[in-house]
């Protein structure tokens, strides 16, 4: 698949004379891929994301985006990407849920008809049609993170960059998150690129994972090469997800059990386990 994103060894220094230097091995996004960036507070994991999209110049190192240089050609690289930071208050800044949507086709001088065409053609996507003329003030945390995705996603861009998408959420919001990100992923073939520190819900959206230890990129592969590497995670500040850690341990005490990245497979394993001990029929009932 063709290259979206190729980064060297960047080094940043801050006003503050703060040095940030990402480096290790290269870091690669294709089309259509969906990557995760894993690392504890101060990794590089924001000044890496800041570079992509153009808003810090490295004092050394090679980045391109879409085929280019993303501070010389901003503005043609920032139209391909759709962005959702962290704090979507200070993302949100239109006076309506539909103002703030048609921001950017407005900002880019389409015409009332298809920018109203756009916006409800998102929001119909993400599920939020009954909140267009919302104050989003007043919006739960989990529709402000819709609002921001609908605007994130209203040009239909070829990456999208989430900074914590999970963060401050209740566990229905998180199910509604991961759910659009598989459709964008899936119906636009949109890229997705994101930061998290909740590593149990990766296995449901990325298939990919880079870990920034140090300013180093020190790790990349597979969603269950990376996370099954429960005593890794730990080295590098990272908590495994729930079901490595409680399958390690029943390694740990002798029980023949694969390690599972999510809720299916840990199924599988348990059935298996009490089927070779006799305690449950071929479909699954006890006896």
């Amino acid at each position: 698949m063709r290259e979206i994103i190729r980064i060297r060894c960047l080094k940043h220094i801050y006003p503050d004379k703060t040095e940030v230097k990402v480096c290790g091995l290269d870091f690669i996004v294709h089309e259509r891929e969906r990557v995760a960036i894993l690392g504890e507070n101060g990794s590089g994991k924001t000044t890496l994301l800041n570079h992509i999209l153009g808003l810090l110049k490295p004092v050394e190192g090679e980045i391109t985006v879409f085929g280019c240089d993303p501070v010389k050609n901003q503005k043609k690289v920032i139209k391909k990407i759709g962005v959702v930071f962290q704090n979507v208050d200070e993302q949100i800044i239109g006076p309506t849920v539909y103002d703030d949507i048609a921001f950017a086709p407005r900002n880019y001088g389409f015409p009332e008809d298809r920018v109203d065409k756009m916006v409800k053609e998102v929001s119909e996507r993400m599920g939020i049609t009954h909140l267009l003329h919302k104050i989003p003030h007043y919006l739960s945390g989990g529709q402000k993170k819709k609002v921001a995705l609908a605007g994130a996603m209203v040009l239909k861009p070829e990456l999208l960059i989430l900074d914590e998408p999970f963060n401050g959420l209740d566990p229905k919001s998180k199910e509604d998150i991961i759910k659009l990100l598989r459709e964008i992923n899936l119906s636009y073939g949109t890229a997705l690129l994101l930061t998290s520190h909740d590593i149990n819900f990766l296995p449901e959206i990325v298939d990919k994972i880079y870990i920034l230890h140090d300013g180093r990129i020190i790790r990349y592969g597979s969603v269950e090469e990376v996370l099954q590497e429960r005593d890794f995670l730990y080295q590098v500040s990272l908590r495994p997800p729930i079901l490595v850690e409680l399958f390690s341990r029943l390694r740990n005490r002798g029980i023949e059990v694969e390690i599972p990245i999510n809720i299916d497979q840990a199924e599988v394993q348990l059935l298996n386990l009490l089927k070779s001990r006799g305690e449950v029929h071929w479909n699954g009932y006890r006896k």
